[in-house]
């Protein structure tokens, strides 16, 4: 646990140098160090994209649709509830779709198990099978977060974690006959040949302070924009940005830019059933209660803003490391700190809920804001948006 809570203090200083809210001569030196280690990455990013375009390294195609939806940078770009939404239109289009995740942050397999499969088979080990499309068949520590609520979220559609993608990929397509393949996350995965890649991009903070890990928050030069097929504009306000645009544009010309708003839809009572009396809220269920937010994610801001822009009162906060897996001791505390403040009640965000134990002691109600996604620009909605990417035979071309 003392370990666990340096590294964790080590991550938020990192994170305080990488935006600039710290100042003096220890941060300064810091940034130094990490801006050292930005190059050295920079250079194998490059050089690793470099060694595919030439087919010096080879990706893979599977002889099916492959879409890939992913970002430039870690975290925060609201990349789940497109990847939801992506793999219902489609499904709800009859295509037999999974889900391809690398389940980050999931507890794999013992060591044991995975040494006795290479000493007893001459092939790959297979994935981990989160959903069969009919039964959520693992948890979130052992799935990931991501895979976890996607699985939930989205019976009929196949959910597979495997750091292989294309050993998950060849997999759906011989054990559940899948006919299109979602890669969540998948825009550095340069293995698996992805037909269409849907570059997101959050709006509010799009490319950091523009330096490459760990200086910043940029997996790749913002010049990949360039890989994109579609670029989605995340958590838009409905304003344009025309600056944003002709950034983009410069890099990739004329490219079909989407955007769209992340949504709050509801209130789920934690520990009840979806179908049970009072499990649901409507959101103006918020207006005027004090309530105790927190959250482990990398933009708690603006769960933060959702929650006063429904008219709650934050008596109190606590933000955690993003994927943060909670102890019984972490929710005591919350609850405890809750009631010193009079909250009435606890908010969280989706992806927190499914890292607490369901069998946690609640001494006041515990919700989680469920949120999708609502175009504003690009497409009539997000359905003609899958349609027209997707599709394309039965669409014609979108007037500038």
């Amino acid at each position: 646990m003392w370990l666990k809570r340096r590294l964790n203090a080590l991550e938020l200083f990192t994170i305080d140098v990488i935006y600039g809210r710290r100042a003096g001569a220890g941060p300064m030196l810091y940034g130094g160090f990490l801006q050292g280690l930005s190059w050295l990455f920079s250079g194998v990013a490059q050089a690793r994209l470099w060694l595919y375009r030439h087919r010096i390294l080879h990706d893979q195609p599977l002889g099916c649709l492959v879409v890939v939806v992913g970002n430039l940078t870690v975290g925060g770009t609201g990349k789940t509830p497109v990847v939801e939404k992506f793999a219902r239109a489609l499904r709800d289009r009859g295509r037999r779709v999974a889900i391809l995740s690398r389940g980050y942050k999931s507890k794999a397999p013992p060591f044991w198990k995975r040494l006795w499969w290479e000493l007893t088979h001459a092939e790959l080990p297979p994935p981990r099978i989160v959903s069969d499309g009919e039964r959520v068949l693992l948890d979130s520590e052992q799935a990931g977060d991501e895979p976890f609520m996607l699985a939930r979220n989205l019976p009929g559609v196949i959910v597979l974690v495997d750091k292989n993608r294309v050993n998950a990929g060849a997999y759906a397509i011989k054990k559940f006959g899948c006919d299109t393949l979602v890669l969540d996350d998948g825009f550095q995965y340069l293995p698996l040949k992805g037909r269409l890649n849907l570059l997101l991009v959050d709006k509010t903070n799009p490319f950091g302070n523009g330096h490459l890990l760990p200086r910043g928050i940029l997996r790749e030069p913002i010049k990949h924009v360039r890989r994109a097929s579609y670029v989605f504009l995340t958590k838009s306000n409905g304003v344009r940005d025309r600056e944003l645009e002709q950034l983009i544009d410069t890099h990739n010309p004329g490219v079909d830019i989407i955007e769209c708003a992340h949504r709050p839809q509801y209130l789920q009572r934690f520990g009840l059933l979806l179908n049970a009396a009072g499990a649901r809220e409507p959101l103006v269920f918020l207006k005027g209660k004090r309530v105790f937010a927190f959250s482990g994610i990398a933009t708690p801001e603006s769960f933060e803003k959702f929650l006063r822009d429904l008219g709650a009162m934050l008596v109190g906060r606590e933000r955690f490391l993003d994927h943060y897996r909670y102890e019984p001791e972490d929710i005591e505390g919350l609850f405890e700190l809750a009631r010193r403040e009079g909250a009435e009640c606890l908010v969280t965000t989706e992806k927190d809920a499914v890292r607490i134990s369901e069998t946690a002691a609640l001494p006041l109600p515990l919700y989680y804001l469920r949120l999708e996604i609502e175009i504003l620009r690009g497409a009539a909605d997000f359905d003609e948006a899958v349609g027209r990417i997707c599709f394309p035979q039965v669409f014609a071309p979108r007037k500038p």
